[in-house]
């Protein structure tokens, strides 16, 4: 890490304002120290912008805005938890042989309706909720479901059955989309899992490292004048 890093880590507010000496050289403390390893900690569970944001609250000396800003980030990560806790179980719960998508043309919504045995208004609704991506016939207009959204549908109608709700299936059909298919989503949900146990790990040892420069403030005997000054930059 270049001086001048370290530097503008003290202009942003990341680190405490430091002492001069006669020279006009900055002097640097453990306490300074400490503070940059907070940063650096929190930066790879909170990203860059918000580890700023805390360690410019702790040292206003305005540790209720640093501890919501904490706080927000483990609700945000337990959401998404959730969430791929969620696409875990409703893969478990479809048949283990994924619906073959049918071939030829595509189905118009009356057929769709028939082959599934719901309305067609059924079908709307899951348009509606994103779950289903009809193409239009460009000359009729009407809705027309190719071999994706037929299978889709049936994905939708076998988790409708297994009493999931329309918002819960919506997220897996998207999972399911953007993992290009059901080996896909498995190995993604995988992946998934492992970022999820990283960035709650990160998020361990950035509080880890901002408790050790909290302390270290507390036995610190420095003045409040700086832990008021307003931010730079």
């Amino acid at each position: 890490m270049s001086a001048q890093a370290i530097r503008n880590y003290e202009d942003a507010g990341i680190l405490p304002p430091t002492e001069r000496s006669e020279t006009g050289y900055r002097r640097y403390t453990p306490l300074h120290a400490q503070a940059l390893r907070a940063f650096l900690a929190l930066r790879r569970g909170h990203g860059h912008q918000q580890a700023m944001e805390i360690m410019r609250a702790t040292n206003q000396g305005d540790t209720e805005s640093a501890y919501r800003l904490i706080d927000a980030a483990h609700v945000a990560l337990l959401a998404e938890r959730d969430t791929r806790t969620e696409v875990a179980t409703s893969l478990g719960s479809l048949s283990t042989t994924m619906p073959i998508p049918v071939q030829g043309r595509p189905l118009t919504v009356g057929e769709l309706a028939r082959r599934l045995g719901v309305h067609p208004g059924t079908l709307r609704s899951w348009e509606t909720e994103g779950i289903l991506r009809p193409e239009r016939n460009p000359a009729t207009g009407y809705r027309e479901y190719g071999p994706d959204c037929v299978r889709d549908a049936e994905i939708a109608r076998q988790l409708r059955r297994g009493g999931y709700l329309l918002r819960q299936v919506a997220r897996f059909i998207e999972s399911l989309r953007e993992a290009g298919g059901a080996d896909a989503l498995s190995a993604f949900l995988g992946s998934w899992q492992d970022r999820l146990a990283t960035r709650s790990r990160n998020l361990l040892a950035g509080a880890a490292q901002l408790d050790a420069y909290l302390t270290l403030l507390d036995q610190t005997c420095v003045g409040e004048s700086w832990r008021s000054r307003p931010t730079v930059g």
